[in-house]
């Protein structure tokens, strides 16, 4: 049954944060740049849709029932120079195999969530590094500023902004391109395979269970006379956390009219 939609208080909004304590922000040195930016970010499509969040939420409501198993990975922090094929396949294919292993294992549904597409900021202890005798501020990822250890290079950009957005949006879709296309195809699991498997020392174990969830769905199939439906399709999430909270309340914006203009 699907889940109601959970009744938000009436005094929030996206821009609710902005009257409270916030920590881990970046002090932008033209307010103004920072706004134009934002504004942008408002008018863009939305990353992802109303229902990919319904049903997100819908499978986490079954794995807190003991009905699914969550399996969230990814990075600390992503670079913008990982939005490529190669990086964004291995990463899928890892959450692929692990999942494939928990299906197994625990005899459950998997709700599969990348910690990618997005993961640009980072926390800091500190707002300042030092480095002999300079002083400059700290790295917060690239969606804030550049690791180079210069001054140009340190100095938050709001037009990093904006390339998180289309690093995040490439990812994503090529996310959802690869996985609703058969990319995870059961029939197929040598479809994710990685090189390092074959050297692991849990590699034929790991191939001795891919094969028998093969057979099984072969032998069903031969019996029903039908391909079992779905088994080349997977639902893949992908979370962050909201370190950049003007970013993520734009995000959050665009989200909410997209929903109101369906």
């Amino acid at each position: 049954m699907p889940l109601e939609e959970p009744q938000l208080n009436p005094a929030w909004t996206p821009e609710s944060w902005r009257g409270k304590p916030a920590l881990q922000q970046p002090n932008y040195p033209d307010p103004v740049a920072l706004q134009s930016a934002l504004d942008e970010l408002r008018e863009l499509p939305p990353l992802v849709t109303s229902w990919e969040i319904v049903a997100l939420r819908e499978q986490l409501a079954e794995a807190a029932a003991g009905r699914r198993f969550v399996l969230q990975g990814g990075d600390c922090a992503e670079r913008f120079s990982d939005c490529t094929p190669a990086r964004i396949t291995r990463k899928l294919k890892v959450l692929l195999q692990m999942s494939l292993v928990l299906v197994t294992g625990a005899r459950k549904p998997v709700v599969r969530i990348g910690r990618l597409g997005g993961q640009y900021a980072k926390p800091r202890s500190e707002d300042l590094e030092t480095r002999d005798a300079a002083t400059l501020p700290s790295y917060r990822g690239d969606l804030i500023n550049a690791p180079e250890f210069t001054p140009a290079a340190r100095v938050p950009d709001p037009q990093r902004l904006l390339r998180g957005y289309e690093r995040a949006g490439l990812t994503v879709n090529f996310l959802r391109a690869l996985v609703k296309g058969g990319f995870a195809d059961l029939h197929h699991p040598e479809y994710f395979d990685l090189e390092w498997v074959r050297h692991s020392p849990q590699a034929e174990e790991y191939h001795r269970t891919a094969a028998q969830i093969t057979e099984a769905l072969q032998f069903m199939e031969n019996i029903l006379g039908i391909r079992a439906g779905d088994t080349d399709r997977i639902d893949f999430f992908t979370a962050h956390e909201a370190l950049h909270l003007g970013y993520r309340s734009e995000e959050h914006t665009s989200e909410l009219q997209s929903r109101q203009s369906i």
